[in-house]
């Protein structure tokens, strides 16, 4: 083959995938050209007959993952309507959790930490937030304030290993004010 070749295939490709441009298509919104281009895509990797969300990383960092899982089920329409309805899921899964701690069900716990996770992933997918960048900020966070309160309680003549919890609290409240 030659570079002809390989321009034809990339020529052939582009109007293939994009009919909304090159042909006529009834497809008007963006949404709809997206789900339209998916539908293309795989049927032409023959991944019909694989399940929908089978193309989703499986070795991607955990939040990164669910939120292109998450990602990919709203383009098919598996998706809250509205931002409100993602927080009502949290909530949702807070009581459960709740009421796992409640019962000491370690399984049901653990479970239940997840699905919340899960749903959290969600509300930054709909903000368009990363949530790995958002993790990456809070422990960026939690460690300066952490600093802080070493620090606080250092000038105070104490070591974290020698303060009490209340002595540790006043001092990261201390921390969170400057």
């Amino acid at each position: 083959f030659n570079m002809d070749d390989v321009a034809r295939g990339i020529s052939e490709k582009l109007v293939r995938r994009h009919p909304h441009v090159f042909a006529t298509s009834d497809v008007t919104t963006t949404d709809g050209v997206l789900q339209q281009w998916d539908e293309i895509k795989r049927s032409e990797k023959g991944d019909g007959e694989k399940p929908y969300l089978h193309g989703v990383g499986k070795g991607l960092p955990g939040l990164q993952r669910a939120s292109k899982l998450q990602k990919k089920a709203s383009k098919v329409g598996f998706d809250w309507p509205v931002e409100t309805g993602v927080l009502a899921k949290i909530r949702e899964e807070l009581l459960e959790l709740q009421a796992a701690v409640d019962e000491q069900d370690v399984a049901a716990v653990s479970e239940e930490m997840g699905d919340l996770l899960f749903s959290v992933v969600n509300l930054a997918r709909f903000r368009d937030l990363d949530p790995e960048i958002l993790m990456a900020e809070a422990n960026r966070k939690f460690e300066t304030r952490f600093g802080k309160m070493e620090q606080i309680l250092k000038s105070n003549g104490l070591t974290l290993q020698a303060a009490t919890p209340a002595q540790m609290e006043d001092a990261w409240e201390t921390a969170k004010r400057s």
